[in-house]
């Protein structure tokens, strides 16, 4: 039987891709099309919003009660009230929102306590994969004699609200706990004076319609690695909250990661 899925934030970007290729599989069966109530789509077929044809399921503010399981693509604070009405109903979630606040992590973390929640910055298995590649290469670098400069540099569309990507402070807080830096900077201007040892530098990009691109920079005296990751377009994400949800269907609450998803 495939799994009752609804999506929050399905006339987004990636709400109409995780639209599109649920239908493909026979995995799913789309019972719920997400939105906000002032959305200027609502009441439209979820399907003919995604490109993919009519599905008889359109476009409303409420749905999870009907669902084996949620995916949120949305906004902070959507996320949050959605996740609030999961609670409500039982339903394990999916969340590839981000830019949470601390108050609404600690919510999230609360939340865990009663339902199967999955949270990653990224869905993607090849950036999930890199930041494995970076941990390890982080505990191999530590000690590096002469030092080693780590810098992040991440690309997107112009339409990201937040910078630097939540999935670059994943990179960092990785790195950080391999290593050791105590010292995340965003960007430089000016007489900054040398480099010191114990930072992170975040550099973000916003052009075009970039779906998103990764760079971790591991710069020795003599020699440099780098690990990078990119995306050709936002299937990648959508597949991997896909992965996720029928993962999750049958774990006991808790508060997931990509890491499990994956096996990492």
């Amino acid at each position: 039987m495939p799994l009752k899925l609804a999506i929050h934030g399905a006339a987004g970007r990636m709400g109409q891709r995780v639209t599109a290729l649920a239908v493909q599989g026979g995995d799913f069966e789309i019972v719920a099309a997400i939105e906000s109530a002032n959305h200027p789509r609502l009441g439209q077929d979820a399907g003919l919003v995604a490109g993919i044809g009519e599905l008889g399921v359109p476009l409303a503010v409420v749905g999870e009660s009907a669902a084996d399981v949620v995916i949120d693509f949305s906004v902070p604070n959507a996320a949050i009230a959605v996740l609030a009405h999961c609670l409500e109903y039982r339903k394990p979630i999916v969340i590839a929102t981000t830019g949470f606040e601390p108050d609404q992590r600690d919510f999230i973390g609360r939340a865990a306590k009663e339902l199967p929640i999955v949270v990653a910055p990224s869905m993607s298995t090849a950036v999930n994969l890199l930041m494995k590649l970076a941990q390890t290469a982080g505990h191999v670098l530590r000690d590096y004699p002469s030092g080693v400069d780590v810098e992040i540099i991440e690309r997107h569309h112009r339409f990201k609200e937040d910078a630097p990507s939540g999935t670059a402070l994943k990179f960092g807080e990785i790195v950080a706990r391999a290593m050791g830096q105590t010292l995340h900077l965003h960007g430089r201007e000016g007489r900054v004076g040398k480099r010191t040892p114990g930072e992170i530098g975040y550099h973000a990009v916003r052009a075009g319609d970039n779906p998103g691109e990764h760079t971790i920079v591991f710069g020795m005296l003599g020699e440099t690695i780098e690990l990078k990751v990119a995306a050709s377009n936002r299937d990648c994400y959508a597949q991997g909250a896909l992965l996720a949800a029928k993962w999750l269907v049958d774990k006991p609450a808790g508060l997931y990661g990509m890491n499990d998803v994956l096996r990492l």
